[in-house]
């Protein structure tokens, strides 16, 4: 924009705009980033010192106006502070969502007498000015240029502060995202929490009386009905199950975990303790040779292993009387590699990355449970910055080959 073009003035801009629609939703906006009052982002702090650099002036400022203020959210040459929106020039480019460039400010009429141009805030010469649109359309702020001398801004470099403006709110949107996500997780695990808790106490007192009366029945000669209370408490087993793996889902992955140096075996041996009663009904082999060591939470790693363990036992169980499962972890360049390996039917190429999502059981949809246990396995591996994929066992089934990186794994 040149001299010539109309600037509104800032009385335009004041007990009329203050409170208007368009300043709500401004307002509502700029709640949602969480960055007036904050310190400085890092990464909007580089954006601003590019725009000094690229652009060859000595400030730039990234700022967020609201209805009242003006806040300088980033900045580069000058300390960052606030003013009142009627003193803002950034305030005449929110209204009308377009860059604006100031070769001297001095010199233009309407802003001749601006605090920032007459040395009652500063004395602003040269300003250019990029609008931050939020996706909705919304301008909630700019990334400006000053200079206190004189100054164009050649077109490439008009081109360029828009590019950075545009950066600037993408950092901003992760911002938000982000926020989000820890907000909605934490609320997911808060309502799985609760409702497991809610159910764990009815469910555990409907298994004991079915029991009592399993025992009762069966002391009275009644086979029939001794059959349908154990399928019965079957059936509230499963459920608990059930209960306890979306309880796992929602739990694991927690940055504020601790994580120590430990060793697989122990961990794996842990996990096949809890699935003793498993193991003997299904007659399956299990193998272990895994004494590497890694950095990771422990109590995530035995949720791990013992619902790929489990995985491995009920597929392979389904196809034959006596099952193998083979677990190998051994030292590699980047970290450690880890196999689960079984001698079940195996799982086809179409459906490896499937199984990996929510309620996702690929083609096996008559075998129990919820399809929560290898998401589960997914969440726990990356959340340590590791990785795991399926292919074929050397043993005839599946592998599910797991790497915990070199800055997880212990020295």
């Amino acid at each position: 924009m040149t001299q010539a073009h109309r600037i509104v003035q800032k009385e335009e801009l004041g007990d009329d705009v203050v409170g208007s629609t368009q300043d709500l939703i401004r307002r509502d906006a700029i709640a949602t980033y969480r960055v007036v009052g904050e310190p400085a982002d890092a990464d909007l702090q580089g954006l601003v010192r590019l725009a000094t650099l690229m652009c060859d002036v000595p400030v730039a400022v990234i700022n967020i106006i609201d209805e009242h203020s003006q806040h300088q959210i980033a900045a580069v040459g000058i300390e960052r502070a606030m003013c009142a929106r009627k003193d803002s020039l950034c305030s005449i480019v929110i209204e009308q969502k377009k860059p604006l460039v100031i070769a001297d400010a001095r010199a233009d009429e309407a802003l001749a007498h601006h605090p920032f141009v007459d040395g009652t805030l500063a004395r602003v010469r040269f300003y250019a000015s990029s609008p931050l649109i939020t996706p909705e359309g919304v301008a909630i702020g700019t990334l400006c240029l000053f200079d206190s001398h004189p100054r164009e801004l050649a077109p490439d470099r008009r081109e360029a502060l828009d590019l950075l403006a545009g950066q600037a709110m993408d950092v901003l949107e992760l911002r938000r995202i982000t926020h989000e996500l820890f907000t909605a997780n934490d609320r997911l695990e808060r309502f799985a929490a609760q409702v497991t808790h809610d159910l764990s106490n009815p469910l555990s007192a409907v298994t004991g009386f079915i029991e009592l009366a399993a025992d009762g029945a069966e002391s009275l000669g009644a086979p029939d009905v001794t059959h349908a209370l154990e399928r019965a408490d079957a059936a509230s087993v499963r459920m608990a199950r059930m209960l306890a793996d979306l309880l796992n889902y929602v739990r694991v992955g927690d940055s504020d975990r601790v994580r120590n140096e430990i060793t697989l075996a122990d961990v794996i041996r842990v996990a096949l303790d809890d699935l003793a009663a498993v193991i003997t009904e299904s007659r399956v082999s299990v193998t272990v040779e895994a004494n590497e060591r890694i950095v990771a939470d422990e109590m995530a790693c035995e949720v791990l292993f013992q619902n790929l363990i489990a995985n491995a036992i009920k597929f392979a169980g389904a196809s034959r009387d006596a099952p193998r499962v083979e677990i190998r972890a051994v030292s590699i360049t980047d970290g450690v590699r880890v196999t689960v390996d079984d001698d079940g039917p195996g799982i086809s190429p179409d459906q490896r990355e499937r199984v990996f999502g929510l309620m996702e059981r690929g083609d096996n949809h008559n075998l129990p449970g919820l399809g929560l246990g290898l998401s589960t396995c997914r969440r726990i591996v990356e959340s340590h910055g590791g990785s795991i994929g399926i292919t074929e066992s050397p043993m005839g089934g599946a592998r599910f080959s797991l790497i915990f990186p070199r800055s997880t794994s212990a020295a």
